[in-house]
């Protein structure tokens, strides 16, 4: 699957929804686009991670640096895609105004989710539960298929039916936990969300 993720443009992953543009703020991380670049890839050495790609809107050269002349992109999200042993995951921020920020911002995430570890509180498997990839064929089908319901499934069956869904394949604390289902699950449902649902209204 990762061999399909273009580093240039921007391949944003369906798990995650997009942060609107009036609502991504200025970040006070001062570093360099080389410097926040760097640090994320040193924290997905640490983590074990490989067959890295990570995705922007900002074209680099071949050392991985922009172009002297680059201008930050109106859309200045990240992805990052890795793999962990057999498992593809996937990291995207956008809450930032400049692509370096959001860099940064993944990087510190990865960072903190490895003190899960080394704190002894749970794994590294357990921390990146859901930021699992899709593979291709599951982000081909539409999110009421996913889910199971109808298509015109009002708010409350929608919801209703997703939290059925994680209390099975959950992987922390489902009856039948499966961290793949259940990241094709997440995906679907912010689909649902995207299409005019007010799911993201209610509380969990």
């Amino acid at each position: 699957m990762i061999n399909n993720i273009s580093a240039y443009p921007l391949t944003w992953a369906t798990i995650y929804p997009r942060t609107p543009q009036h609502k991504r703020m200025e970040a006070r991380f001062e570093v360099s686009f080389a410097v926040a670049r760097d640090q994320l890839l040193h924290e997905l050495e640490l983590l074990g991670a490989f067959a890295v790609v990570i995705s922007s809107n900002v074209q680099l050269r071949r050392d991985g640096l922009p172009y002297a002349n680059f201008t930050e992109p109106d859309d200045s999200g990240v992805a990052v895609y890795f793999r962990i042993k057999k498992k593809n995951y996937a990291l995207c921020c956008d809450k930032w105004l400049k692509v370096k920020d959001n860099l940064r911002a993944i990087g510190l995430h990865i960072a903190a989710m490895r003190g899960m570890e080394r704190w002894g509180v749970g794994s590294v498997e357990q921390a990146f539960a859901g930021y699992q990839a899709l593979p291709p064929q599951a982000s081909e089908r539409k999110w009421w298929e996913v889910l199971g319901v109808d298509v015109r499934a009002s708010d409350d069956e929608v919801k209703a039916t997703y939290r059925k869904l994680a209390r099975k394949y959950h992987p922390d604390g489902g009856s039948s936990p499966d961290s793949e289902k259940m990241a094709v699950i997440n995906a679907a449902y912010e689909k649902a969300k995207q299409a005019g649902y007010k799911c993201g209204n209610y509380e969990y």
